[in-house]
C-alpha cells in the first residue's frame, strides 16, 4: 500500500500567503481521508485513482468546512475581520471548484456527477439540522448522530465505487470513525468555553440540566465558569470518553470482517491516532492478526 501523503499534496492548493496572513481554515480531515485512501488502494482496479479520489475529497470537504466558519452576523465588524470572512468565502469557492478541474483533466466525469450530488445532500443535511438547533428541537443523542451523518455523507458515495467485501463494510468503517472523531472534537469543544454554545455538552445540559440552568444557556451571552461548573455536575467529559471507547471498540469489531491485514494494520493506526490526541487514552485497537 502506498504511504498516506494527501495533506502535503493538498498543500500546494491551500498554502496562499493571503489566506494564512488574514484567516484561520479548518483542519484537513485526516482521519477520513486516511480510511479512503487505504480502501481504495486495497482494491486493485482503483489503486491508481487512490491519491486523486482522495485529493478531490480533502478539497471538497475543506471547502465546505471552511464555508461553515464563515460569520453570518450582519453587525459592523473591524476591517481585519470582514477581511478574514471575505478570504473565508473565497477560498472556500476555491477549494471546492479545484476538484472539477482535477477530476475533468483525468477524464472521471463521472465522479463529478457523484461529488456533486453528495455535497448537494450533505447542505440538506447541514440545513435541516440548523433549523432543529435554532427551533431548539434537538437533543444530544440527535446533534450527535445527525453530526456524524454530516460528516460522513460526502465519503459515502464510495459505497457505490468500491467492490464486494470493500464496499459492504465500509459505510460501517466510516461511520465508527467518524463518530470516534466528532467525539474527540466534542470533549476538545467542552473543555473550550467559547466553542461550547450548541455542543454535545450544551444540548446534553438543555436536556438533563434544570430550568434554571436552560434558562441562562440560552441568554446570548454565557459566562466561563458557569459553562465549566454544568460540564463538571453533568460529568460530560466522562460521558464523552465513554462514547470514544465505545466508538473505537465498534471500529475494533468492523475490522474482524477485513480480509487484509494491510487495511486492518491501517486502521489501527487511524484509531490509535485519534485517541492519542486525548491524554491518558489506552488504544483500542492493539491487536494483531
Amino acid at each position: 500500500m502506498k504511504p498516506y501523503g494527501i495533506s502535503e499534496i493538498a498543500q500546494k492548493y491551500v498554502e496562499y500567503d493571503m489566506i494564512q496572513s488574514h484567516t484561520e481554515l479548518p483542519a484537513m480531515p485526516d482521519s477520513r481521508l486516511r480510511v479512503l485512501y487505504a480502501f481504495l488502494n486495497a482494491q486493485h482496479s482503483l489503486t491508481k485513482y487512490s491519491e486523486l479520489y482522495t485529493l478531490v475529497i480533502s478539497l471538497v470537504q475543506l471547502g465546505m468546512d471552511t464555508h461553515d466558519l464563515i460569520d453570518t452576523d450582519e453587525e459592523k465588524r473591524p476591517e481585519s475581520e470582514m477581511r478574514s470572512r471575505q478570504l473565508k468565502v473565497l477560498a472556500g469557492d476555491y477549494f471546492s471548484a479545484r476538484f472539477y478541474q482535477l477530476l475533468s483533466q483525468a477524464g472521471q466525469i463521472d465522479m463529478i456527477s457523484k461529488i456533486s450530488h453528495a455535497v448537494c445532500e450533505v447542505n440538506r443535511l447541514k440545513v435541516n439540522l440548523y433549523v432543529r438547533m435554532r427551533q431548539f428541537k434537538v437533543n444530544a443523542e440527535d446533534y450527535l448522530s445527525q453530526t456524524v451523518q454530516l460528516r460522513s455523507t460526502l465519503f459515502q458515495l464510495f459505497s457505490g465505487v468500491l467492490d464486494g467485501n470493500l464496499s459492504r463494510v465500509w459505510s460501517e468503517v466510516l461511520g465508527a470513525i467518524s463518530r470516534c472523531e466528532v467525539v474527540v472534537e466534542e470533549i476538545e469543544r467542552s473543555e473550550c468555553p467559547v466553542r461550547f454554545e450548541k455542543s454535545w455538552a450544551y444540548w446534553h445540559v438543555m436536556q438533563e440540566g434544570t430550568e434554571e440552568e436552560r434558562r441562562k444557556l440560552s441568554e446570548s451571552s454565557i459566562e466561563p465558569d458557569l459553562i465549566a461548573g454544568l460540564v463538571e455536575k453533568y460529568n460530560v467529559r466522562n460521558q464523552l470518553a465513554a462514547k470514544l471507547k465505545q466508538s473505537a471498540d465498534a471500529v475494533k469489531a468492523i475490522a474482524g470482517k477485513l480480509e487484509s491485514d494491510k487495511l486492518l494494520g491501517e486502521l489501527n493506526l487511524i484509531v490509535d491516532s485519534l485517541l492519542n490526541k486525548r491524554a491518558g487514552y489506552t488504544p483500542a485497537l492493539n491487536e494483531t492478526r
